[in-house]
């Protein structure tokens, strides 16, 4: 059971499950907004996935901050905003 439980959150990381629904990547400039918990994990899986110059910027949860090389992360509080979400 433990077993079959780790397999469904594994299959749930976004460095296995976004670059899987991803379309091509799409040709001249390519920006990238997103906003959430998961939200910075999934832009370092789409920064992996994808070559090429990306921008844009990700708004975070304190704490679940991702390191990334093209895409700014910035963290705010949830699920009530603060300044730093500004």
């Amino acid at each position: 059971l433990r077993a079959m439980f780790q397999a469904a959150v594994d299959a749930a990381l976004p460095s296995i499950c976004v670059p899987a629904h991803l379309p091509p990547r799409p040709k001249g400039r390519t920006v990238i907004i997103g906003a959430g918990k998961a939200s910075g994990a999934m832009a370092k899986a789409l920064e992996d996935a994808w070559d090429g110059p990306l921008e844009g910027l990700i708004v975070t949860r304190y704490g679940y901050r991702v390191p990334t090389k093209r895409l700014e992360v910035v963290e705010a509080a949830h699920p009530v905003p603060d300044a730093a979400g500004r």
